[in-house]
């Protein structure tokens, strides 16, 4: 057997033990001396060599310095860890005496300012917000509405198509054939959401937002139509603005008319007419399609572009502007 004592391995372990730096040394000190080959672990296994009145008081002896050992190794790593963390608190410390940095703050996107004061005022009109996919199948976009199958709305270079058929909405009326066969009259809502369409210009872009309107009831008039624009027109602008309705065409409204105002110049005098939405009564053919019977029942519809109405309310003259993340220019806006 080694003439090695346990006291002396233990002596030279505790040793290194208090030299080693970090946890990696530690272990080294733990394999070496405690491990399937280690030093204190081979005395154990030489403890067969020894007389056997010997054996006992020599193995006890072994199993305390193993003890020791690994009291001391254990001690040591606690220590260690406890300086690491220690270490990495005062290179991370924080001095909360410094001023801080000022973030500048962000605020709601203009287009989004504008649609949110759109819907509280139909909101104050009674009208409930209702909502629909984006992409819709021809029926819901266009059928539906009494597009007839010519109509130059579904050409390719008008209305994105997808390879299934289906396509990507032109705008939000496929809301109101869903809510009209889903409900019974009085039906009145608003439907806001993303559109799409294959333009591109300072006034237009592919995709942009609109709200549209539907209210169906028994004796609906043109008259209430115009009453209710007024009334949008000027609580949107916060203006007393003439407003005039032409003659026009759409599909799915018939009569149908397009909405304009007597703007103001920034100077407050009387400016040009601007259209800024298009209106109409619902086509029988689109009351008939969603079950309801136009012999009873009558309606009006409306749609108008949120950036459109931005535009005119900031005083935005290019519609891409909105979309171009330009910080100085939706600074404006907080």
């Amino acid at each position: 057997m080694t003439t090695v004592s346990p006291q002396g391995l233990l002596e030279q372990a505790l040793e290194r033990v208090q030299h080693a730096t970090n946890e990696a040394s530690l272990d080294e000190v733990r394999v070496a001396y405690l491990g399937k080959k280690g030093l204190l672990t081979g005395l154990l296994k030489q403890l067969g060599q020894l007389p056997p009145e010997t054996r006992r008081e020599a193995g006890q002896a072994v199993n305390r310095c193993k003890q020791s050992l690994e009291s001391a190794i254990e001690s040591r790593r606690e220590t260690l860890h406890r300086q690491a963390i220690e270490a990495r608190l005062e290179s991370e410390r924080v001095d909360i005496t410094m001023p801080g940095r000022t973030l500048p703050a962000g605020g709601p996107h203009p287009v989004h300012r504008a649609l949110d004061r759109i819907l509280a005022i139909f909101g104050q009109l009674g009208f409930n917000v209702a909502t629909g996919p984006e992409v819709e199948d021809d029926r819901y976009n266009f059928g539906a509405l009494n597009f007839p199958e010519h109509h130059p709305a579904r050409a390719m270079h008008d209305t994105f198509y997808l390879p299934d058929g289906r396509v990507l909405r032109t705008h939000t009326s496929p809301v109101q054939i869903r809510v009209m066969e889903a409900a019974e009259p009085p039906v009145r809502i608003v439907a806001p959401g993303r559109v799409f369409r294959s333009d591109s210009d300072q006034t237009h872009t592919p995709q942009f937002h609109q709200v549209e309107g539907l209210l169906v009831d028994r004796d609906v008039s043109f008259a209430d139509l115009k009453g209710l624009l007024s009334a949008f027109v000027n609580a949107f602008f916060e203006e007393s603005l003439e407003v005039r309705l032409r003659p026009s065409y759409f599909p799915f409204t018939e009569p149908s008319a397009e909405v304009d105002v007597r703007w103001r110049n920034e100077d407050g005098t009387t400016g040009r007419w601007l259209e800024v939405l298009g209106c109409g009564m619902v086509h029988p053919n689109v009351l008939a399609n969603c079950d309801i019977d136009p012999e009873e029942y009558t309606g009006y519809a409306f749609g108008l572009g949120v950036e459109r109405f931005a535009m005119l309310r900031y005083r935005v003259n290019d519609l891409r502007l909105f979309f171009e993340n330009d910080l100085n220019f939706l600074g404006q806006f907080r």
